[in-house]
């Protein structure tokens, strides 16, 4: 069986006619392009070029041999050029792991994305749990902070969360207006609990006097485990809630929610891509290069 490269550089001779040529072509010596062709020659019995101090050509053997090789080649990096074009293109299914309220924050985003890529397939797989995404077989993840495991790449998607606690213009008809966390204890709360470990997610606000970051406990009538059902019992009147103000601005805009306790607000650092250190699709990377900021 004869080598592939001995092939390619018998074309290459046969389109340069010259030695010298075929060398700086394929990065070669002079030297070792003569002596690859001789060896080819030898072992096929039949010579394929004519060589003269000025001059090489090719022989009957050769223009033979020439022209069932030529079009035998040029389908085979015609199917190369196919498959590295198709491996470049934006395309194929990108699975992505992240909380619920990650994805709610970068829907905007990923639906202009998902216009703009209409070959890509995202599945979204909301979960409050910390996932491995290796084993899990996702392409990436979406977390809050950048300490990841070394064989992780972090890039930041979003600027920090700021948390707030917001209930309905018909709730504080019935209760006074917080002044500080101590004061909600005397509240109707809606807590929300986490599906992760069933444990009911905590209440934290930041002295605005020493910076110390305070656990609140808090008491009332609704626990959930789903933000928007947090958001519809707010606007409903039902009691206060604490959460992302990024996810009730629209509702603080015109309105219908009011924010309070805003000095303690909860400041949560920004959230993150990450995926495997390894070299990633062409769709992955345009996915970052989007969300990136």
């Amino acid at each position: 069986m004869h080598n592939h490269h001995d092939w390619r550089l018998f074309l290459s001779l046969a389109h340069t006619q010259s030695f010298t040529k075929t060398a700086a072509q394929l990065g070669l010596a002079r030297s070792s392009v003569s002596q690859a062709i001789s060896t080819l020659e030898q072992k096929l019995g039949v010579r394929l070029f004519h060589r003269t101090t000025r001059q090489v050509t090719l022989t009957q053997a050769g223009e033979q041999l020439f022209d069932e090789l030529l079009p035998l080649f040029a389908q085979m990096d015609s199917k190369i050029n196919e498959i590295l074009n198709k491996n470049n293109e934006l395309q194929g299914i990108l699975r992505i792991n992240g909380t619920p309220n990650s994805f709610a924050l970068l829907w905007d985003k990923l639906c202009a994305f998902g216009r703009q890529n209409p070959k890509i397939c995202l599945e979204l797989s909301a979960d409050f749990r910390f996932v491995d995404i290796i084993k899990e077989k996702f392409d990436a993840g979406i977390r809050t902070g950048d300490v990841l495991g070394q064989e992780m790449v972090a890039v930041k998607i979003s600027e920090q969360t700021t948390m707030c606690c917001v209930a309905s213009p018909a709730y504080f008809t019935h209760y006074p207006i917080p002044q500080t966390p101590e004061d909600l204890k005397h509240h109707n709360c809606i807590r929300f609990r986490l599906p992760t470990h069933g444990g009911l997610l905590n209440w934290s606000f930041l002295s605005p006097d020493t910076q110390e970051v305070i656990s609140q406990t808090v008491g009332g009538q609704w626990i959930f485990n789903d933000t928007q059902m947090l958001i519809s019992s707010a606007l409903d009147g039902v009691g206060l809630v604490w959460i992302e103000r990024s996810l009730v601005r629209e509702y603080l805009d015109n309105g219908r929610l009011i924010s309070v306790l805003d000095k303690w607000a909860m400041i949560y650092p920004p959230d993150y891509l990450y995926y495997p250190h390894r070299q990633i699709s062409p769709s992955l990377r345009s996915l970052v290069e989007f969300l990136r900021v």
